[in-house]
């Protein structure tokens, strides 16, 4: 029989090794700015109902590490999200959950520079800790912009 502090020590170390090796799956910023490019190009060459079903599919291209690629319009309606279907069709122009209208702000790079970065909180894989993360958005033939977001 192990002691107490053993099997402390040894739970501690398991979720240490499993945090680290979970931080090692996390994109960086300047992958997530080339996954946005590459939605960009996909939804300019294949259109946006072939390109939201490639962003959706497991193998389509579009989801790695913990990249994943989602779509608004410039009214703030989610039109494609790859990990959270059941978002799309829903207005997020006034969401601020965790301090920030990051949506809004997206809304504002969309339509001022057509591409850039909007920082912002979100809740980090696997816990509740709130982290900054940033998303690289750009708008498309379709009058609309996707995003890829990284935390920082």
């Amino acid at each position: 029989m192990i002691s107490r502090s053993t099997a402390i020590a040894a739970v501690a170390l398991l979720c240490g090794t499993f945090n680290l090796a979970l931080a090692g799956e996390m994109a960086t910023p300047d992958e997530a700015k080339a996954l946005s490019q590459k939605a960009q190009t996909a939804v300019n060459t294949m259109g946006q109902e072939k390109a939201f079903a490639a962003f959706a599919a497991e193998d389509g291209g579009f989801k790695e590490k913990d990249l994943y690629v989602f779509c608004m319009d410039m009214d703030g309606v989610m039109l494609s999200h790859a990990m959270k279907p059941e978002l799309v069709g829903k207005n997020l122009l006034d969401f601020n959950k965790y301090g920030d209208t990051l949506f809004k702000n997206m809304i504002e790079v969309a339509k001022t520079s057509g591409e850039g970065w909007v920082d912002y909180k979100w809740p980090y894989p696997g816990s509740d800790e709130i982290r900054e993360k940033t998303s690289y958005v750009m708008t498309n033939d379709g009058g609309f912009f996707c995003g890829v977001g990284a935390y920082k």
